[in-house]
């Protein structure tokens, strides 16, 4: 990673100071396994920098590569010129966007950035985020007596972005208070030059190159260095597969549980709750007993292959097949029963459920997960009934974390007339978590929910094609009023727009802020790969990274870290074999597998299991 950022380093400060017929005169590459002996040969920046640094003094004494000479980029020096300066600035813009959100921009490109600068670099705290403590023994996680008092501030949102004034008086004055609201123009002066970077032939080659030499300096390493990776493996104590910490940092609650714990919960509920009332319809209030009666089938004669909600070959390229998979046996009013936080019970049952998963992971000890909870944007007491349904039920598991999904939805929404234009959606979804922020103790329950959230994410089917471009000339989101659904370029702007003016806010009363993590790249155009570069935290897929070199190049630089699921990838849009995990994995990308939906595309209770051959193959 340093070596490459190096560089960018090596190319912006001196290579207009080198001659260019040295590029052109010498092109050989030495490739050598460097000896026991002290060389007499002075060492490099970045080779001082390793020998100095504690964390690579820790690392295993193995085997190293070492390229001498003169660097061949593969491309002219002009065109090196421009395609480091190119590199350059997209690493700034993404340092930019992630530091007025208070999201994450790794500490080695940041150094590098500064180095290029001729500045010194300085660890700034201030741009981090800040996430909640864990819960300390004895300590009530849904406690309310510790809730900040009411700043009084005033709310309006305006062109889709929430705008925070110290009182009524600055409201009517448009005089808002100084927070990071987004300049649109200059957002898309920035996404404008990254749209013709990622499509300039030097770029393309320079990147190509790199990310090529990157592959073969993993396989280099692997094949010097296997056996001395398993013996440090093997010498390692109390540590294995099985043991090791495993974190499904992508999974939805709705389908959080295998199919086998889904069945076995229907038939426990219809043996102690038969005769209870679970179901609303027009006619009449329905008992379990009457409702599978409705529904002409028994619990006891359902089976795994019955209840029909794991994803095969059926739902390639059809996410509304998929989609479908939520309602099992197919039937709508047993996903409202037992999947969803609002229903008749008050979503008594998907409670328990999301509960015994939890408790399924404390007893494995080592497994953690951050489950998905919907905020569709319909109605504004969304975000009231969700965190009542938390407290109330107290779902509190040490090994779980919450995010928020924002399914892309709005077309659905408007042609039913439940919404008038896209601003209301947006009012919808960010609005309510505004005022819980200035006056938390007027919304105990959601203060208290929103402690256990880390981020939000934009979800929906990524191929359904928009038509729309984001630009200068799109309309505002109150002036959104046709059934059209905006472009993910659209939904991702607003969402982390709100999510930096939110995240100022929380930050300045000591509150926990939020990532913006959407779902990316695995379908659709390249420019979602684009937005989230220049907006996200981390990302979900990134499978179509392998169609653009620069991006995935870029995303290597920034390090910018990427939740797989192979197995989903398989069922909708890519197959097993097909699936670049080995190959981002062995070019440096930061990425870890997650599950996505265990209950339609697992079998075993312990969810991460079903990728133990591509673990152990990464493994090795």
């Amino acid at each position: 990673m340093q070596a490459h950022i190096f560089h960018l380093e090596a190319m912006a400060t001196s290579i207009e100071g080198r001659r260019k017929k040295r590029f052109h005169g010498r092109k050989t590459v030495n490739l050598s396994i460097p000896q026991c002996e002290t060389s007499s040969t002075k060492l490099s920046h970045i080779d001082e920098y390793i020998s100095s640094s504690p964390t690579y003094q820790t690392v295993p004494d193995f085997q190293r590569v070492q390229i001498t000479g003169d660097y061949a980029s593969g491309v002219t020096v002009e065109d090196f010129e421009m395609v480091c300066r190119g590199l350059y600035r997209a690493l700034c813009i993404r340092e930019k966007y992630m530091q007025k959100s208070f999201q994450r921009f790794p500490k080695t490109p940041s150094k590098y950035l500064r180095n290029i600068e001729g500045e010194a670099w300085v660890a700034n705290e201030s741009f981090y985020p800040v996430f909640t403590p864990p819960v300390k023994k004895g300590e009530d996680p849904f406690r309310t007596d510790d809730l900040p008092e009411n700043l009084g501030y005033h709310l309006k949102m305006k062109d889709g972005i929430v705008y925070v004034y110290p009182d009524e008086v600055a409201a009517s004055k448009d005089e808002p208070k100084p927070l990071p609201y987004l300049n649109m123009d200059s957002f898309l002066d920035d996404m404008n030059f990254l749209l013709a970077l990622i499509a300039q032939g030097p770029v393309k080659t320079y990147a190509h190159r790199r990310l090529k030499f990157l592959s073969s300096k993993f396989q280099v390493h692997e094949m010097l260095n296997e056996m001395d990776e398993l013996k440090e493996l093997k010498n390692n104590p109390h540590r294995d597969f099985y043991n090791c910490r495993k974190v499904d940092t992508h999974i939805h609650a709705a389908a959080c549980m295998n199919q086998k714990h889904l069945l076995r919960f229907i038939k426990k509920s219809y043996q102690t709750d038969a005769d209870r009332v679970v179901h609303s319809t027009k006619e009449k209030n329905l008992t379990l007993k009457e409702l599978f009666a409705k529904l002409k089938m028994h619990p006891y004669d359902l089976t795994v292959d019955s209840l029909d909600v794991h994803a095969g070959r059926q739902t390639f390229q059809r996410f509304d097949k998929f989609n479908d998979k939520y309602n099992p046996v197919g039937a709508s009013e047993l996903r409202d029963l037992y999947l969803k936080t609002d229903n008749y019970i008050d979503g008594e049952y998907f409670a328990t459920i999301i509960k015994e998963v939890g408790a399924d992971l404390v007893e494995a000890k080592y497994q953690h997960a951050e489950p998905r909870l919907s905020i569709y944007g319909r109605s504004p007491d969304e975000w009231s009934k969700l965190s009542s349904w938390f407290v109330r039920n107290r779902i509190y598991c040490p090994n779980m974390t919450w995010m928020i999904q924002v399914p892309r939805i709005y077309d659905v929404f408007r042609s039913k007339n439940f919404l008038p234009h896209f601003g209301k959606m947006l009012e919808n979804v960010f609005m309510p978590v505004f005022e819980a922020t200035i006056n938390p103790q007027a919304h105990p329950d959601l203060s208290v929910f929103l402690k256990h959230i880390t981020g939000f994410d934009s979800v929906d089917d990524e191929s359904k094609h928009s038509g729309h471009m984001f630009s200068s000339k799109s309309p505002k989101p109150q002036e959104w009023t046709m059934e059209k659904n905006p472009s993910y370029t659209y939904y991702a702007y607003y969402m982390y727009a709100n999510i930096a003016v939110l995240n100022s806010l929380r930050k300045e009363r000591g509150m926990n802020t939020f990532l913006f993590r959407p779902h990316c790249g695995e379908a659709g155009a390249l420019t979602h790969l684009m937005t989230a570069f220049m907006t996200a935290d981390n990302i979900s897929h990134g499978l179509n990274l392998k169609k653009s070199p620069v991006l995935q190049y870029l995303f290597f630089l920034a390090q910018i870290p990427i939740a797989m699921s192979p197995l989903s990838n398989n069922s909708l849009f890519l197959e097993y074999a097909k699936n670049p995990f080995l190959d981002f994995l062995q070019k440096g990308l930061m990425i870890s597998l997650s599950t996505d939906d265990p209950m339609q595309f697992h079998f075993t209770k312990v969810c991460m299991w079903n990728h133990m051959p591509l673990l152990h193959k990464c493994s090795s």
